[in-house]
């Protein structure tokens, strides 16, 4: 262990920004064919002085390719210079692994070798499930205190679902992380306002609603999740419930404002029952204070494209139209723009949130999509499927990168004849607008790109505890 802190880890949003850029990548594929393939961690070279730019440069394969790895994180970040639960001699090393379809949680090593890492530890599904209560891990992020995961469900795969805690130097599972959980169920993702002592949760589905693929009658029975939930993270109770409206299903990714002054965030919504359209809302403390109520109302529409019923999956035929399908958001971290993913259309959009409440759209490129099957410029004779995916920022908001694939039971509904899975990368300019950066075009044969992280830590893997605000 280091005396000195992790040269990761930043105070402040601003000083993270400061940072060098990323040189690499860690991209979660899939493995979806019961070919003896497995699942792995591929590494991607970042660096565009290198001969290997934009290539697969490492590649560790998992035991077994029955996971559906899915949103991983590091075992250490910024969040440890928090006063709340200081350790700063910490070092962002691990990465921790989850899969939503297997139960079992890899820990990865990155520091041997940061293009080879090592699996050091397999949690398997008996332990997970012993230790927590709950099936199907999802979500990790680094707290202040360890580290946190999201479940979607309970052992028998209903709800609820929820938070778990592990140990960030043993890996040890600690057990359910809700003393209080109130009326909550469903789970997703989860973000905090470490300054506000606050938690805030979404809702998806529990692992039986969602592992066989989108069930119709759920979805227009309104049964998927369309809530936030509002937690006291110290006392590890729920304190306030906000209901988007049942005919918004599906309340995804979480991005809260960097800045740790800031008392709001943004959550993209899925799909809306009226009119298929997706959207974005903000949530904010009315009235600013410690101890004030949260709300939440829409900030951003995308509608639904008109479509011929021949060119959509069997699930969208009668609809006559493909829904956006806003699956991922990220947020820069000067809080300034706003990045939303519409795997449906195939659309990729920039905002200016300078002004959370009223955001600007300044950028848009289209990448595959349902319909439109839009080329990348490296391969412009190339027709993508999939789309705009997974979705992560450098610290510096210079870079974007993103992926194609959702998950893969949902993947063969809304994409039938397979999802062929790639990474791109764009870039920002500063007062807005993007473009995609032509000599990046990252092909996975025959596994999906998930998730992804950037080396040393990126626009959604930190929390930090002091703010250049005056």
């Amino acid at each position: 262990m280091s005396l000195m802190p992790d040269p990761t880890f930043y105070p402040s949003p601003g000083m993270a920004m400061q940072a060098p850029p990323e040189r690499l990548a860690y991209v979660a594929l899939l493995n979806v064919v019961t070919n003896g393939e497995r699942d792995a961690m591929g590494v991607i070279d970042l660096d565009p002085n290198s001969s290997g730019y934009g290539q697969l440069v490492g590649q560790v394969d998992f035991p077994r390719g029955d996971n559906e790895l899915h949103h991983f994180g590091w075992n250490a970040c910024s969040a440890c210079l928090c006063p709340q639960a200081p350790h700063p001699h910490m070092e962002r090393r691990y990465l921790i692994v989850p899969g939503i379809a297997s139960s079992r949680i890899h820990i990865l090593d990155t520091k041997a070798n940061p293009k080879q890492p090592k699996i050091v530890k397999v949690i398997g599904p008996e332990e997970f499930i012993k230790k927590t209560g709950y099936t199907s891990p999802h979500t990790i992020h680094c707290g202040p205190d360890g580290v946190y995961g999201s479940a979607l469900g309970s052992a028998s795969g209903d709800g609820p679902g929820g938070i778990f805690l592990m140990d960030a130097n043993t890996f040890e599972l600690k057990g359910q992380w809700e003393q209080d959980r109130g009326p909550q169920q469903l789970a997703y993702d989860f973000w905090w306002h470490l300054g506000c002592d606050t938690m805030v949760t979404s809702e998806w589905g529990t692992p039986n609603m969602v592992k066989n693929g989108l069930n119709g009658e759920l979805l227009l029975g309104g049964k998927y999740g369309h809530k936030m939930h509002i937690w006291n993270l110290d006392k590890r109770r729920h304190v306030q419930e906000l209901d988007l409206g049942a005919e918004q299903q599906m309340v995804l990714e979480l991005r809260p404002a960097h800045d740790p002054k800031r008392t709001y965030g943004f959550v993209g919504v899925v799909v809306s029952l009226k009119d298929l359209s997706s959207s974005i809302w903000m949530w904010y403390r009315e009235d600013g204070g410690k101890n004030g109520k949260w709300a939440v109302r829409k900030v951003i529409e995308i509608p639904a494209e008109p479509a011929d019923p021949e060119k959509l999956p069997p699930l969208l035929q009668g609809f006559k139209a493909v829904p956006p399908l806003v699956t991922d958001i990220n947020l820069s971290l000067d809080d300034h723009f706003l990045y939303v993913s519409c795997w449906g259309t195939g659309e990729f959009i920039q905002y200016d949130v300078s002004d959370p409440g009223n955001p600007k759209k300044t950028g848009s490129i289209y990448l595959g999509g349902i319909v439109r099957r839009a080329a990348h410029p490296n391969k412009p004779k190339q027709a993508l499927n999939g789309g705009p995916q997974m979705v992560e920022i450098s610290r510096d908001g210079k870079r974007i990168y993103f992926t194609n694939s959702l998950y893969s039971p949902w993947d063969e509904q809304f994409y039938p004849d397979g999802v062929k899975s790639w990474m791109v990368k764009l870039d920002a300019h500063p007062k807005g607008g993007m473009n995609l950066d032509e000599k990046f075009f990252v092909e996975f044969d025959g596994l999906r790109a998930h998730q992804l992280r950037l080396e040393g830590g990126d626009a959604s893997s930190d929390s930090y505890c002091y703010s250049e605000t005056k």
